[in-house]
């Protein structure tokens, strides 16, 4: 699933700026720092440090690095540990549990299909993620949760006992759970209701609609909002970022991908948080520095820095 971030140009030597490869331009930079509460710095094209410092350019000033799987999860933390304007979140993502259980070659994982583990390997895994959840500098419990688009029926029960484990691990030593939600969205609220949430839970790349937004705001859940709100078919997410209570409403690349309009299928990358933002707050009708505003104070709050 990883993306890169070239810098070639076109045959003659020039970059071509409709070249899907080709980076967008930094953007003005915000007058109010702000951070990304959702990126994966390990799937792009810049160096962590060169990444960092085109994001603090532009007044993205924290990045929250998120795992995927073991691996992934061991360098988010190793990364947050190494950099002070980076914190983690580990965790397998609900693609990866199946995976592990079934040996699906369609899980998430960039170490490619392995033989089935069953149960006990699961096991594992997450135990290496409850070592990690541990950690100071590691300050969210995901991306967990279930996708319907990506696994099937038979994928289904490693999902949801993958993700209720995570929601353990969050609960007991007091990390944000950070939730993956694709085509999953009764199940995930159900899950979360019979397990109890966290104190803190944000939901990633948000993707449901506005009635949904009102239930996760009556719960107090965090509502994290990525490039695809600007994308034309995305009115749904514009309806939820509607009605979000302003105190609940986070931003995010999830970068590489869902890199916002006009640059969507370009390289996403943290400085581009700021094209995200400003279309979010010309959709609430609320001025950018107030909302860059309430957007720092929420990420800091759900993630404890």
């Amino acid at each position: 699933m990883a993306a890169t971030a070239s810098n070639s140009g076109n045959s003659g030597g020039k970059r071509n700026q409709n070249d899907k490869d080709v980076p967008p331009p930094l953007p003005e930079p915000l007058a109010v720092p702000v951070a990304d509460s959702h990126t994966h710095l390990d799937m792009q094209g810049d160096s962590v440090e060169d990444a960092l410092a085109k994001a603090a350019s532009v007044g993205v000033t924290t990045v929250i690095q998120v795992g995927c799987d073991v691996a992934g999860s061991t360098w988010a933390a190793e990364t947050a540990a190494a950099h002070d304007a980076v914190w983690a979140a580990v965790a397998l993502h609900p693609n990866e549990a199946p995976r592990i259980v079934l040996g699906d070659p369609d899980g998430w994982s960039r170490q490619g299909a392995r033989e089935p583990g069953g149960d006990a390997a699961l096991d594992a895994a997450l135990e290496r993620i409850d070592a990690l959840a541990a950690l100071p500098h590691v300050r969210g419990v995901g991306e967990t949760g279930l996708d319907y688009f990506r696994t099937g029926p038979e994928g289904m029960a490693a999902q949801e006992r993958s993700f209720r484990r995570h929601i353990d691990i969050a609960k007991r030593h007091g990390k944000a759970l950070v939730i993956h939600d694709r085509e999953a969205h009764a199940d995930v609220l159900r899950v979360l209701e019979e397990e109890g949430a966290p104190e803190k839970v944000v939901f990633h790349c948000y993707s449901g609609d506005a009635e949904m937004a009102k239930v996760c705001a009556e719960a107090g859940y965090y509502l994290s909002f990525a490039g695809n709100v600007t994308f034309k078919n995305a009115q749904h997410l514009r309806d939820a970022l509607a009605v979000a209570p302003l105190d609940r409403i986070l931003v995010e690349t999830d970068a590489p991908f869902l890199t916002p309009m006009p640059y969507r299928g370009r390289p996403n990358a943290p400085y581009l948080i700021p094209v995200t933002l400003r279309a979010m707050a010309g959709y609430r009708g609320i001025a950018e520095d107030a909302l860059a505003t309430a957007v720092a104070e929420n990420t800091a709050r759900a993630f404890g820095y």
